[in-house]
């Protein structure tokens, strides 16, 4: 299911959205404060962001720039009453991907999601699981917004994880896979070694999930 992150201070809105997408298999949260939601999108990439522009102590462009500066490519539609042409054109300029003004109508909102997480889906690359955002174009790792350096192996090894998110990968599949990716042998006691290093270099998220004597999965759930 795909994650929602909604900021909006206005509840009632707020919550009748949350309702809609729910039933739209989506997964929504909301907030407020801009700098809890930081720190929510640190910990666990949604997959888009709504954002009123005018919540009522702080603006949601603020917010915007600084996803467009640590998150890139993660999709961005703002919600707002502003409706004139030099607001929406600025909300552009900033980094939004799509501009929707209040009120507006729920199979809008949805199908305007569903357009950003295709196009998203189809270009740019990235991956994402809890904190964790891998730019396969750029050949980068990022945890909690900051670049974390992996050796080749490491690398490949988190790529293919990630890839196949949610479900387990056995152990024989990653030799076989990690071997014609390197051009290398990769044996069992190097796989194991890997893993442990890349463990440690992610900060020993438990959301990477050793299955005993089968292999290992990457969980985004919960």
């Amino acid at each position: 299911m795909k994650k929602v992150l909604y900021i909006e201070d206005d509840l009632d809105i707020a919550e009748y959205v949350k309702t809609y997408l729910e039933r739209k298999n989506f997964i929504v949260q909301i907030y407020s404060d801009i700098n809890i939601a930081k720190e929510i999108v640190k910990s666990n990439i949604p997959d888009v962001c709504l954002i009123d522009i005018n919540l009522s102590n702080e603006s949601g462009r603020d917010l915007c720039v600084w996803l467009r500066k640590n998150y890139s490519e993660l999709p961005i539609i703002f919600i707002t009453v502003k409706n004139e042409t030099q607001d929406i054109v600025e909300g552009f300029e900033i980094g939004a991907d799509d501009y929707i003004t209040k009120p507006f109508e729920l199979e809008i909102l949805n199908s305007r999601i569903k357009a950003l997480l295709r196009r998203n889906k189809n270009t740019n690359g990235l991956y994402t699981c809890k904190d964790i955002l891998l730019d396969e174009t750029k050949v980068k790792v990022f945890v909690k917004g900051k670049e974390i350096a992996l050796s080749h192996i490491e690398y490949d090894l988190l790529l293919i994880l990630i890839k196949n998110k949610n479900a387990t990968v056995t152990r024989k599949k990653l030799l076989q896979m990690l071997w014609d990716n390197n051009g290398n042998f990769v044996n069992d006691n190097t796989l194991t070694v890997t893993v442990k290093r890349l463990r440690e270099k992610l900060k020993n998220p438990n959301y990477l999930k050793t299955v005993y004597s089968f292999g290992y999965r990457l969980e985004d759930r919960g």
